[in-house]
This record gives structure tokens, C-alpha cells and sequence, in this order.
């Protein structure tokens, strides 16, 4: 199987060499879309092989979609993968060991990834969190990335999806303050998209129309859309951690589970909340629209 990889970056130096190294044995078309790092990101990926684009960062949607569209992609099959990530052994031979001709025969355009989330050196098994299935290779010409602010996926205009038996690793080395201020930039975006979902800021092609409803990145869409976001704002935090925690045994992930669960799972959406609160107030306060709010006091374009 012929492919490219395509890796996002922003000082990703303590990073980027371990994922290029796993990514190299499956294919030497490594393209790194770099968003002007100020560490020596750009110069490992260059030593590696890798081939270096930069484009300036709006949101991930946006920069995954202008790879797609502006680094000459020759071959049949594209893979996604964040810079703290790297695959196992095992999933770089199954990879490699895939057979072309069944999936011409059962029109698969899509391969599912299961992430697994290393955290604090822990490997956070429970909570509902393991397996994440991800579609994370697929055919060129029949994918593109939904064009969100938060929690984009991968669109396929055609074919048949299947899964994949081994793991793909999201271990993250940096700090828990780094972590914080990189959740906080997410809780963000995660307003945006929750606010354009009730009032209809801008338009998005969403996911749902093109995905089986047997997926699990569909039922985890609808789940959100349908259920969590009609409890009320601020609670549904505190019994979306009670489900994780509790009801799904993330309590059996020990200490550094419980602080995963707690700030990814209670405080990461409370902030979320607060965000929408906040917004709503400065609306009201300043008598301006959402979407200037949002342009004005959290720097984004929409």
C-alpha cells in the first residue's frame, strides 16, 4: 500500500522525531504541514526525510483540508496523524501486510485505527476510552475533513470503511500546565461549535450523513449532540464524569486516571460551559452579536 502521511505541527520538537521514525518502515511519503515553529521541529523532520510545508494556523479542519489540497499527493492512500502520536510495531506490519486486491473487491476506501491514550505514563484503559476507533487512512480522492471547529472527523464521499486490528499510541510528553493551557484553547473551539449548532453561524458539512450508524465516531456524535448537550449546562459535566468514572470503571485506571478522568472528563467541559456562559454575558453586556463576540474576545474568524 502507497501512502502519505500527513502530520500537523507547532513546536513539536519533543515529538516529532518518534512519530516520523514509527511512520518511516510503512512509507517514505511523509509530508509535515508546519505552522511557523519557533523550535528545531522543522530541522528534525528534514534530517528524517520528511517533506516540509508551512501554512499559518486558523483550526485544525482548515490546515488538514489545505494539506489535502496544496502538497502534491501522488499516491492512492492518505493517513492522519497528530505529532505525540506514533503506531506500534505490530500495526506498521499489519499495515504493511494489507491486501490491496480485497479491497478493490469489497470497495474499502477507509481503515479504522484504535488510539490508544498513554497519559502520565499511564495507559488509560477504562472510562470508555479504549478502544478510540479513529479513520485514520483512507482513499485520496474520496476524503476530505469536516470543516469544524472542534472535534473534526474525515468525510468519505464513497465506499466502504473497515478496521484494523492493532493500536495507534497518543502519548503527549509535555507537562500538565501545557496540557491545561492546550485544553483551554480547546474548550474554545468546543464553544464555537456548540453556539454554531444552535444558532447557525457559519456552515459546516457534517459527519453524520456519511458515516454507517454502526461507527463508533457517529454514536459518539450522536450521543453528544442528542443527549449531552440537552442536559443542562454545568451538570451534565459533573454526570458525564460520574458515567466515565463510575458506571465505566475509570476508577480502575489508579491516580493518574482519576486525574485524567477528572480534568478531561468534568473540568475540560465545564469549561466548556463557562466558555458559552461567558459569551452569552458579553453579548448581552455589549450589545454585539455572538459571532462578533467570538471574533472580538476570542480571536477567532468565523
Amino acid at each position: 500500500m502507497e501512502l502519505t502521511v500527513i502530520i500537523l505541527t507547532h513546536n513539536e520538537e519533543m515529538h516529532i522525531e518518534r512519530c516520523i521514525k514509527s511512520l518511516i518502515p510503512i512509507s517514505n511519503k511523509i509530508h509535515v504541514i508546519d505552522s511557523n515553529s519557533t523550535d528545531s521541529t522543522v530541522e528534525i523532520a528534514k534530517n528524517l526525510g520528511a517533506k516540509v510545508f508551512t501554512n499559518s494556523w486558523i483550526n485544525y479542519a482548515k490546515q488538514f483540508q489545505w494539506a489535502l489540497d496544496n502538497t502534491n499527493i501522488k499516491t492512492k492512500w492518505v493517513m492522519r496523524m497528530d505529532a505525540d502520536e506514533y503506531i506500534t510495531d505490530e500495526l506498521s506490519s499489519e499495515i504493511l501486510n494489507l491486501d490491496e486486491l480485497f479491497f478493490i473487491k469489497n470497495e474499502i476506501t477507509g481503515l479504522y485505527i484504535n488510539r490508544r491514550v498513554h497519559f502520565m505514563g499511564k495507559w488509560i484503559k477504562y472510562g470508555g476510552y479504549y478502544p478510540v476507533k479513529l479513520l485514520r487512512i483512507w482513499q485520496f480522492r474520496y476524503g476530505k475533513i469536516e470543516d469544524r471547529w472542534m472535534d473534526e472527523h474525515t468525510i468519505l464521499s464513497h465506499g466502504q470503511t473497515t478496521e484494523l486490528k492493532y493500536d495507534l499510541i497518543d502519548d503527549n510528553l509535555n507537562n500538565l500546565s501545557w496540557w491545561i493551557q492546550k485544553h483551554n484553547s480547546y474548550a474554545s473551539r468546543e464553544a464555537i461549535d456548540v453556539l454554531n449548532k444552535r444558532h447557525n453561524l457559519f456552515d459546516i458539512e457534517s459527519i453524520e450523513k456519511k458515516l454507517s450508524p454502526k461507527k463508533q465516531d457517529l454514536k459518539i456524535r450522536w450521543f453528544k449532540e442528542n443527549i449531552f448537550l440537552k442536559l443542562p449546562k454545568f451538570l451534565r459535566a459533573f454526570l458525564y464524569f460520574c458515567y466515565r468514572y463510575l458506571f465505566r470503571l475509570g476508577f480502575l485506571d489508579g491516580k493518574y486516571g482519576l486525574i485524567w478522568h477528572f480534568l478531561q472528563g468534568f473540568w475540560y467541559r465545564f469549561l466548556v460551559d463557562s466558555k458559552i456562559e461567558e459569551i452569552y454575558y458579553l453579548s448581552r453586556k455589549n450589545k454585539k452579536s455572538i459571532k462578533e463576540i467570538i471574533n472580538k474576545e476570542y480571536g477567532f474568524r468565523i
